[in-house]
Formats: structure tokens, sequence, C-alpha cells
């Protein structure tokens, strides 16, 4: 799994952020997920650090960038302008710290303050190789996810458990959405449609262009809105 360039042509280029308490595991999940690596020294992100990867959905290649942001206290106010023009995020706590989970709910209030509300959120419940030391249950997950109307699973970077199944839902329910956009929205002279995530930002999406690469989406299947969390 190669991270990939933000040159390379593409159908889609989707904006999607990380956010959660810091040492939660965000990094961690998204080097497991660009580069199927993982970091024993992972050290806390300062600011917003991001990856891509291009994942093939039917006919067409998705450029997932994916921005890394930074849990701690004193760079909300860097990180919270990235909320704009997200189409997604995972919310991403840690099932050993139970306070991880409590402030999930100031998490999501944040991102709702900043973010369209057609953007596409999967709440993680992560590092769920401790199980000896789980602080958080698996059913106060998804029943937190079932009240917020979230998507839901417990994932292991470590393991690399669930963390594929968590992005690529996510990125296939965007597609759906901005697909359902894009029927509805008129073509520029270019080919391109431009899709706002909230009026402060958008995704350029340029049409019709035939791109071979990573093709990882159909080794997960969809959740659906009205059965959102699953293990």
């Amino acid at each position: 799994m190669a991270e990939e360039s933000y040159d390379e042509e593409c159908d889609y280029l989707f904006k999607a952020v990380l956010i959660g308490d810091s040492a939660v595991g965000k990094s961690n999940l998204l080097s497991r997920f660009s580069r199927d690596e993982f970091r024993f020294d992972s050290k806390p992100t300062i600011g917003v650090e991001f990856a891509y990867r291009n994942v093939r959905l039917h006919d067409k290649i998705i450029k997932a960038q994916i921005w890394d942001t930074a849990g701690q206290e004193r760079f909300r106010a860097i990180t919270s302008s990235y909320y704009r023009g997200a189409l997604g995020a995972l919310l991403v706590y840690d099932i050993t710290r139970r306070t991880t989970f409590d402030n999930v709910k100031k998490w999501l209030s944040e991102l709702r303050g900043f973010s369209s509300p057609d953007t596409v959120v999967v709440l993680l419940g992560n590092k769920s190789d401790l199980r000896s030391s789980r602080e958080v249950e698996e059913s106060d997950g998804k029943s937190l996810a079932e009240s917020e109307g979230l998507y839901f699973l417990e994932t292991s970077a470590l393991e690399n458990l669930n963390v594929e199944e968590a992005f690529l839902t996510m990125i296939r329910r965007i597609h759906e959405i901005v697909s359902q956009r894009i029927a509805l929205e008129p073509k520029s002279l270019d080919g391109t449609v431009k899709v706002n995530g909230n009026g402060n930002g958008s995704a350029l999406l340029p049409v019709g262009k035939e791109i071979v690469n990573i093709d990882q989406v159909t080794a997960t299947q969809p959740l659906s809105s009205s059965n959102c969390c699953f293990k």
C-alpha cells in the first residue's frame, strides 16, 4: 500500500478528517490504511498531517485525502479550520480510556459546527487489541452511534482489525452522497463538477478520466444508514 501523490489523476478527490483526543491512535490508523504500517514509537501530531490513498469503486478512482488532526487542546485554533470542506470524518476514542469516550460528544459538536450536515461520520473505538484493559464496552459505542446517527466499528491499528473497513465504509458513503449531488448539478465548461463541503471549502471532482490503481473497496461490505452499527 503506497502513499499516493496529489498530482496523480483521479475521478474524485474526497477530503476527510481524523479527530479525537490525543493518543487514541489516529496517526497509526492513518499509517495502517495508507501505508500498511504501525509504529510503536508514534509521536503526537503537531497541528495537522495528511496522507492519500487511491481506491477503486466500481469504474471510478477515488483519491482519499485524509487529514490527521492534533488532539491536544492547544492546537484547536489551528485544526478547526481543516474541518471546512471535509466530506467525511473518523471520530476516534480509546476503549481503554473512558475520558476519550466521554469527550466524543464534544468532538462531534465541534465537527458539526464547522462541516456540512451531510458529512459522513464513523465512530471508532480503537485499540481493541487491549481487551483486558477495556474501560468502554462495545455496547456503549454502539448505543452512542445509534443515538447520534453515526456508523460504528471497533478497530485495532496494531492488529489491522477493521481499519480498511472503517475508511472504506466512509469513502463508499461519501461517494453515494456526491454522486447524488453530481446528478443534480450542471457540469462546467471544462467537464468538472464542484461539490461544496459547507460553503467555505470544496472538493473539485474531475469527471470521466480512466485510471487504474488500488482496488480494495470490493473487499468490504457497505453499511446501510438504517443499520449503522456493526462489529
